[in-house]
């Protein structure tokens, strides 16, 4: 990983702390007490936010080995914007539910500056990846570092 600021971590582990903790407060009570079949998406949807919840609390003692978490709700919230609520704003057809989803997902604008793009790039996109498979005449085993 490239070097990245105390101060920087400090504002990722904010991140985590607020993605993770919120998460924790809204979804995992339902979870948790819920006692009867849910429709599947919803409970899709729950069983996947508390898992999120999870990865973020773990980013606050490894800040910068979870970025992949801030990176997928970064994603996420991005591809929804532009292919699901974009087109239903284009048309007219926003519902009061898919803009309370749009209101929601604006928090993301605040993981912008946030996130060490340098590292992501230098880590996610410029590293050299895992092998795929076996060299002739290396071990088959591969160490993990």
């Amino acid at each position: 990983m490239t070097e990245v600021s105390l101060a920087r971590l400090y504002a990722l582990r904010l991140a985590y702390l607020v993605l993770g903790g919120g998460l924790v407060l809204v979804k995992w009570p339902t979870l948790i007490g819920h006692d009867s079949a849910w429709p599947l998406w919803e409970g899709v949807s729950s069983s996947l936010l508390g898992a999120l919840a999870l990865m973020a609390i773990l980013g606050l003692r490894y800040p910068l080995q979870m970025l992949p978490v801030l990176l997928f709700e970064f994603a996420w919230k991005i591809i929804w914007g532009g292919l699901v609520f974009l087109p239903l704003w284009q048309s007219g057809e926003v519902t009061a539910a898919a803009a309370s989803v749009a209101i929601n997902c604006l928090v993301v604008l605040v993981l912008i500056p946030l996130i060490p793009w340098r590292c992501v790039v230098a880590t996610y996109v410029l590293a050299r990846g895992a092998p795929w498979r076996a060299n002739v005449g290396e071990a088959r085993t591969l160490p993990l570092r």
